[in-house]
């Protein structure tokens, strides 16, 4: 079985390690709102002047993000489904499962990063001071929305609809991040940190589903 995807995967964790270390303590100055301490002060900061604040747009990602939302309950419940029907848990497809994990996973990081906070959003939200490291919404699109092309590739049988959600979800992933990048609610940190934990574990995810069909079929 080719390693080549846990490698990638793999670099892609120690990179987004890596790039939160330089965040918390290179270029650290107090240019966020409240004087709130900011790695990469002088990138960060210049990055934010350039695209400025657009309140509408970040209104419209954060009411977008219902979206992948609905897709993990989607997938959760084709897997309950499979359950009950199957009548045993090791009898809901193997990537099902695998993606339950990895969402729990998911989860985990999104709970982490609001304990220990790396820094804060350049504005404040409602007069409040919120955590933004890596940005949640990044995360949520990058991480859902692609797994969930993976999945409805291997379980659409019809190659223009394939190709057709798996563009439209493409595009959706796209304007998200973008969306969410020249909002001005997040720093240029936050939305490479967020790039970069979710390619890791997306790669990881797709390697750990090709090691179980490739361990299957040899079974078989």
């Amino acid at each position: 079985m080719k390693k080549k995807g846990l490698y990638i995967s793999l670099g892609m964790l120690v990179a987004f390690v890596i790039w939160t270390v330089l965040v918390r303590f290179v270029d650290v100055q107090a240019i966020g709102p409240e004087n709130s301490a900011v790695g990469f002060a002088a990138l960060n900061g210049a990055f934010h002047t350039f695209t400025g604040v657009h309140m509408a747009l970040y209104d419209l990602t954060d009411l977008l993000s219902v979206i992948p939302l609905g897709i993990i309950a989607g997938f959760g419940l084709l897997g309950l489904y499979q359950w009950i029907r199957r009548k045993k848990l090791l009898g809901v497809d193997s990537s099902i499962l695998v993606l339950g994990g990895f969402y729990v996973v998911v989860m985990a990081f999104f709970a982490f990063f609001e304990v220990v906070e790396v820094n804060y959003r350049p504005i404040l939200i409602e007069g409040v001071l919120e955590a933004s490291y890596p940005s949640s919404t990044t995360m949520l699109a990058m991480c859902v929305l692609p797994t969930a092309i993976m999945q409805l590739r291997s379980r659409i049988q019809n190659r223009g609809l394939k190709a057709c959600v798996t563009l439209v979800l493409a595009a959706f992933t796209a304007f998200m991040v973008i969306g969410r990048l020249i909002s001005g609610v997040h720093w240029l940190s936050d939305i490479i940190g967020g790039a970069l934990l979710s390619t890791g574990l997306v790669v990881l995810y797709g390697w750990i589903n090709s090691y179980i069909r490739h361990r299957t079929a040899q079974k078989v």
